[in-house]
């Protein structure tokens, strides 16, 4: 199978299959998109490369047995897990700074933090909540909200690539941090 016509499905195929091939397809299909999440991040070469190289060791444990209908997303939001997580690891000790820990403070009043959301209601009804939010947002707040709270893209990189200036960018995600906590509200959700 050549990598540039093998599919999501063709790969998940694989590691049902167990093998190995599957790790190599994953890297040459999504490597770029994992190192990409992961260094947004960790802002480290070599933390961004093993944390790359824990998300191939943790698609290939968990598939099988979850069979993701979205592979690319799948893997996005592993590799993003483990960036976050070592993050927070190795800078436990280390308070302020950064961009990670700015970004997790703006969303505190609008979403509950993981543990208290696990309380209260399942991640999938976050999860869908989020996803209704954000379909009926615009397209210029969706990507800006999802370039600041997924991909960890600070204010400036934002308004640079949108061409937007940094109040504008800061003015649309305090309306939608606002919108948000609203809805999820409405929905019993906080």
């Amino acid at each position: 199978m050549d990598h540039e016509k093998i599919t999501d499905g063709q790969i998940i195929d694989l590691y049902f299959a167990r093998s190995e091939e599957a790790i190599a397809k994953t890297q040459r299909r999504y490597g770029a998109y994992c190192t990409t999440i992961a260094n947004s991040i960790l802002h480290s070469s070599a933390d961004t490369e093993e944390c790359v190289n824990d998300t191939y060791l943790k698609v290939w444990e968990s598939i099988p047995p979850a069979h993701p209908g979205n592979l690319k997303a799948y893997i996005g939001k592993i590799a993003r897990n483990l960036a976050i997580h070592r993050y927070e690891k190795e800078r436990a000790e280390k308070r302020g700074g950064g961009e990670v820990p700015l970004i997790l403070s703006e969303l505190e009043e609008c979403v509950p933090s993981p543990s208290s959301a696990e309380d209260r209601v399942s991640q999938t009804v976050l999860t869908d909540a989020l996803n209704r939010f954000l379909g009926r947002q615009s397209r210029q707040n969706r990507i800006v909200f999802l370039r600041r709270y997924w991909y960890n893209a600070s204010v400036a990189e934002i308004a640079k690539d949108m061409g937007l200036s940094e109040s504008a960018v800061k003015s649309i995600l305090h309306r939608l941090r606002n919108r948000l906590k609203l809805a999820l509200e409405k929905e019993g959700i906080l």
